[in-house]
């Protein structure tokens, strides 16, 4: 047995404390995919993206379980740094949905917004569920994280009034967003924490930062101003559709979804319409569209579109790199033609604003 003097233990319990320190550079690395030190606190969004949980998301698996939605992931486009941090697009292939009370599928073309930037992540997720008895179920989620081990969403559901699944529409939900690109797999696991809410937050809870100064991703899309006058030509498109997926009396709102599968675009701008997203349509009075999808330009690059209003009073913006050669759009401001019949959908024409 090797015998030690006193100085080299007392240096081995130094080196040995050192060790210990978090953050310290001789410090061994946490394994990949080990779990979040935060994972069983309340995470608290950043206030310009609260979630529907501004006081803080609890713990997901704290709940009931609801559902789990095993996702397909195709193309993701990484659109690089935009005016609100590093944004990525993943497009949904399809999947499927498990849970006690309701199985199906989930539809193609579903849309996973992703925004990092230094101190947190925030996420849009867009999905259309199909029932096994064929009911639509329109999915939107907020969700958030501070460590990309720990994303967190806050889920809504729109199911039809008359359907054995109204039940989604009363619920107070949060969910786990898993990821494995490589595998091209997303996992979304929901729960009911409507109990975990009510019975009060942590003393000690983990926050969502944001570099200041870095401007905040609207929620909602740009309404446009009673004064704002139709300008020169912009771009004509034509954008193909699929099946329509509609739902029907959702709770306070009559949703429909056309799903985008591809299209063209010509202007100022010469490129193609990618498959993916859709009009989602509220055509409770006065009747709306919100459709989100994207543009691929002759130069490779990719656009996000969204483009929404009353029909007669459509707002295009558009979110692409800063770095890149159509980092103009970023702060234009924009007006949408009513959409026309067009060659396998509609096609529409944007316009800028006259000043």
């Amino acid at each position: 047995m090797k015998v030690y003097g006193r100085n080299t233990v007392t240096l081995l319990a130094l080196l040995g404390a050192l060790l210990a320190l978090p953050g310290h550079p001789l410090r061994g690395a946490a394994p990949e995919g080990s779990r979040s030190a935060g994972r069983n606190r309340v995470l608290v969004p950043h206030r310009a993206w609260p979630c529907g949980m501004p006081e803080g998301i609890p713990a997901p698996e704290e709940g009931v379980p609801v559902l789990e939605a095993q996702l397909l992931l195709g193309t993701v486009h990484d659109l690089g740094r935009t005016p609100y941090g590093q944004r990525k697009v993943l497009v949904v292939e399809g999947g499927t949905v498990s849970g006690a009370r309701i199985r199906g599928s989930v539809m193609p073309g579903g849309l996973d917004l992703q925004l990092e930037f230094p101190g947190g992540m925030e996420i849009e997720e867009i999905l259309v569920l199909r029932t096994g008895d064929g009911k639509y179920i329109y999915m939107w989620g907020a969700g958030t994280a501070a460590d990309p081990g720990d994303v967190r969403m806050v889920p809504a559901f729109e199911a039809p009034n008359d359907s054995a699944y109204a039940w989604l529409n009363r619920g107070t939900y949060a969910a786990r967003r898993t990821v494995d690109e490589a595998a091209g797999k997303m996992t979304i696991a929901v729960f009911d924490v409507s109990a975990v809410v009510a019975g009060g937050q942590d003393k000690d809870p983990v926050r969502v930062t944001k570099p200041e100064g870095l401007p905040d991703q609207p929620r909602d899309y740009r309404k446009a101003g009673p004064e704002e006058e139709r300008g020169a030509m912009l771009i004509d498109e034509n954008v193909t559709l699929g099946p329509t997926q509609m739902v029907g009396p959702a709770g306070d709102r009559v949703r429909n979804i056309i799903p985008i599968t591809g299209g063209s675009v010509s202007g100022r701008i010469r490129g193609k319409v990618l498959p993916g997203g859709a009009d989602y349509q509220n055509l409770a009075s006065p009747p709306t569209i919100d459709a989100r999808y994207l543009w691929q330009t002759e130069e490779g690059e990719v656009i996000l579109v969204r483009n929404g209003g009353t029909m007669n009073r459509l707002a295009p913006t558009f979110e692409v790199r800063v770095d890149g050669p159509y980092a103009w759009l970023n702060g234009g401001r924009y007006l949408s033609s009513s959409p026309r019949m067009g060659q396998g959908g509609v096609a529409l024409t944007f316009y800028e604003t006259k000043r």
